[in-house]
């Protein structure tokens, strides 16, 4: 499968095509895809979901994905780099590329807060016309068009993550999820205790608060997150399992073996070989 990569850390570009520009291809960095216009469906790791004028799309690296045209389509891609993700500051969204990679959980459109429809086309305009009329500081502009989207890409997924979790939810449990995704590769920081403490609950209250609002228990939340986020590792990316275990927390290879068998009944080499083999 083709590797696509990009020479700087922010990358927009329009495209107008009756057959997919994006065919067959993994990406080295993230892309957000705007529908400008036109039908068709999209698969990204293997989830089919279709898309039409308006549709938000979130690719994250590694990600596999083919775009299947059904009528002409009009595309706006916003590429950016996890380097760019990682050094920008962040007022108030803790480790946001992780936020970030929830899109690939998630399928189809990630635009589900209707306020944010407006938003994003507002800010696709100006890019486009930035891109059609470039005058002085354009790219600083486009660099805080492109910052507003990733922003309102992570607000987005955070409130779609939880299938549980309804849209009107206390705001406090969107809050304990956004630290648990955030800090998902400290172990010290995801104890209940460090928790509870951190959002000024007893312990007993937070769990049985958390399984009220989500229908799961928060260490079940914490530990099939974080398998996700393995198994993806694992099926998309060409880390090996040591650095997975260094990513993760994990004392060595063979404790991460062991919380991995526990779910899956098979050794992570055993059911990347597996998954490799359907594939194929």
């Amino acid at each position: 499968m083709k590797r696509e990569n990009i020479d700087q850390l922010v990358k927009v570009e329009y495209h107008q095509a009756d057959k997919c520009p994006l065919k067959g291809s993994q990406l080295s960095f993230f892309q957000i895809v705007y529908v400008i216009s036109g039908k068709g469906s999209f698969t990204i790791n293997d989830n089919l979901a279709t898309y039409g004028k308006g549709s938000l799309i979130l690719l994250t690296p590694n990600d596999q994905h083919f775009l299947e045209i059904k009528e002409k389509t009009e595309l706006l891609l916003v590429k950016f780099s996890e380097r760019y993700i990682k050094d920008y500051k962040w007022n108030s969204i803790n480790s946001i590329g992780c936020l970030l990679y929830g899109a690939s959980y998630l399928s189809g459109c990630i635009l589900q807060n209707k306020p944010d429809v407006v938003l994003v086309d507002s800010i696709v305009n100006s890019l486009l016309h930035g891109i059609n009329h470039p005058d002085l500081y354009q790219e600083e502009l486009t660099l805080h068009y492109v910052n507003a989207l990733i922003v309102i890409a992570a607000r987005n997924i955070s409130k779609m993550r939880t299938e549980n979790i309804a849209s009107n939810t206390d705001k406090r449990i969107l809050e304990i999820i956004n630290y648990i995704q955030g800090n998902i590769h400290d172990p010290a920081l995801l104890k209940v205790s460090v928790i509870a403490q951190k959002f000024g609950l007893s312990e007993t209250y937070l769990g049985s608060y958390f399984k009220n609002q989500s229908g799961e228990t928060i260490t079940h939340y914490i530990l099939n997150y974080k398998m996700r986020l393995i198994e993806h590792r694992l099926l998309f990316s060409d880390m090996r399992i040591n650095e997975i275990v260094t990513e993760f927390g994990f004392s060595d290879e063979s404790h991460l073996n062991k919380f991995f068998k526990k779910q899956h009944k098979m050794s992570l080499t055993e059911f990347k070989k597996a998954k490799s083999s359907v594939k194929s």
